[in-house]
């Protein structure tokens, strides 16, 4: 009897707790439902029509085209998504999940640096009924996500699940910055762009790229650049991320670290070079052995590990830090630890001798004697299109692998095209020459073209000369008569951009 007794106690005790697993997962399912009912609130396709110069008219725009990306409401009534979704727009519009009105919007902020933007809408109706999203951290490698979107393939909103792969430094598409970045294995379209990677309800990336030829490899812009961004524009100002501005040699090989008297256990990376003008001109110097930066050890491959057992590019160190904030290096120089501080008030762009990918700005170029000059960009590279590495003149490709100046505010000036015409005659197949003189003096930029081109005591004649000794002679009388001609013959409204009027005579 005490037996049927114990047995009937057992599976009631069974039952009770049954019901109440089984009552716990409708209530988290319920709790997970209703969390995501309240992240589809907050999501938003955008509409954007873009039109970007022509690069090789820089006195024309390509064009208007309409794209369509995603995005976030978030605290504050602002929109959160991609700066590539809204670069070089001319026209935003904005619709919620599940509602058929477009509101007008605006640009509030961008970094294309991090690929981020920042949207609002002047109509305070748009966000009625909205709980903006919170940001969280950086997830964990596996944890699962869910990405949020309007992708191609339908209008209506998508949410797709995977699984974070890996956390490290990758070049953002839209700027070739390296930075924090993490891989997804998400499913990521066209039209994913700018819409949020949710843990538990909470922000924890924007989706941003992916791989083509690759199955299901996407890429985020992880909580912590997201919050950098948004801390940088508080002051209304967008500063970007700082540079130390130095180049480095990892120290793998044993007689390396010798040789600048390592010790044993230490590590490091060796310093080859300094940009003049950056924070560490001055302070570290070439041959310098890093040590550390912010108590972070620098490995013998120049990473650091910024979570147990992860590792990434030492940039990462640096790019915590605002623009302007001071940061502790160590390094080992002629066998002695050399404690320094350093404060970081360079952009990482202002250390490049050709900028990379460029928005919201006209391109810079200068027309004398129908002769198109302009600066050396990355911009200017891709107008050979998609395969631009192999396709561009490997003279000015070759430049990118060591993209640094010899001296702050030096740009390469290069000969865009020759606008055919009688006083050019014979320099039509001079295009894409690299101008290092003109009159006989060494240019630095493009400045420096207009002010020797128009000096009133050149004498009759203007010469350019090219990096490999060829001259370009035009009579200064010619030029001067067939100007407005040229400029109305090629529909030209000036022979200048705007940023060179300085120098109009």
């Amino acid at each position: 009897m005490r037996v049927i007794l114990m047995r009937r106690k057992a599976v009631f005790f069974c039952l009770v707790l049954c019901l109440v697993i089984l009552l716990a997962g409708m209530l988290g399912y319920a709790g997970a439902a209703l969390a995501a009912d309240d992240v589809r609130e907050a999501i938003v396709k955008v509409y954007a029509v873009h039109n970007p110069p022509d690069y090789y008219n820089p006195w024309n725009m390509e064009g208007p085209s309409a794209v369509t990306g995603s995005g976030c409401i978030i605290e504050g009534n602002r929109i959160l998504t991609n700066a590539h979704v809204v670069s070089d727009q001319t026209f935003l519009q904005v619709r919620r999940y599940g509602e058929a009105d477009l509101y007008q919007a605006r640009v509030a902020a961008v970094s294309h640096e991090v690929d981020l933007a920042l949207l609002e809408v002047d109509d305070p109706s748009f966000f009625k009924g909205v709980k903006p999203l919170e940001l969280g951290d950086l997830p964990e490698i596996q944890e699962r996500v869910l990405v949020y979107g309007f992708p191609m393939g339908g209008d209506t909103l998508s949410i797709t699940g995977g699984v974070i792969s890996r956390i490290e430094h990758q070049p953002y598409v839209h700027s070739s910055l390296s930075l924090l970045a993490g891989q997804i294995d998400a499913a990521i379209n066209p039209g994913n762009s700018g819409g949020p990677v949710i843990v538990e309800g909470k922000v924890v990336g924007v989706i941003m790229q992916g791989i083509p030829e690759a199955q299901n490899i996407g890429y985020m812009v992880p909580a912590p650049v997201i919050k950098h961004f948004l801390e940088d524009i508080k002051d209304g100002t967008c500063d970007g991320f700082p540079s130390l501005g130095i180049l480095m040699q990892n120290m793998r090989n044993p007689d390396l670290r010798r040789r600048y008297k390592m010790a044993d256990g230490q590590t490091g990376a060796l310093v080859t070079r300094v940009l003049p003008g950056s924070p560490a001109d001055g302070k570290i110097r070439p041959g310098d052995v890093l040590l550390s930066v912010d108590g972070y050890q620098v490995a013998n491959d120049g990473t650091v590990e910024f979570r147990p057992k992860e590792r990434t590019a030492l940039l990462y160190v640096i790019q915590r830090h605002q623009l302007g904030e001071e940061v502790t290096v160590e390094v080992l120089r002629d066998g002695q630890v050399v404690p320094l501080r350093i404060t970081l008030n360079c952009p990482w762009d202002r250390n490049l001798l050709v900028p990379m990918e460029q928005y919201d700005k006209l391109p810079s170029y200068y027309i004398y004697g129908g002769i198109v000059f302009c600066p050396l960009s990355k911009n200017l590279l891709k107008i050979w299109g998609d395969g631009w590495y192999n396709m561009a003149p490997k003279e000015l490709v070759a430049i990118l692998s060591d993209n640094v100046p010899e001296v702050e505010g030096e740009q390469v000036v290069v000969i865009l095209r020759v606008l055919p015409a009688d006083v050019n005659d014979g320099y039509q197949d001079m295009v894409y020459s690299i101008v290092k003189k003109v009159n006989g003096k060494r240019i630095r930029n493009m400045n420096d073209l207009v002010r020797f081109t128009e000096e009133d005591n050149a004498g009759p004649y203007t010469v350019f000369e090219t990096k490999s000794g060829e001259q370009i002679v035009l009579s200064r009388d010619k030029v001067r008569q067939s100007r407005d001609r040229i400029l109305s013959t090629y529909k030209i409204r000036e022979d200048r951009s705007a940023d060179l009027k300085s120098g109009l005579k």
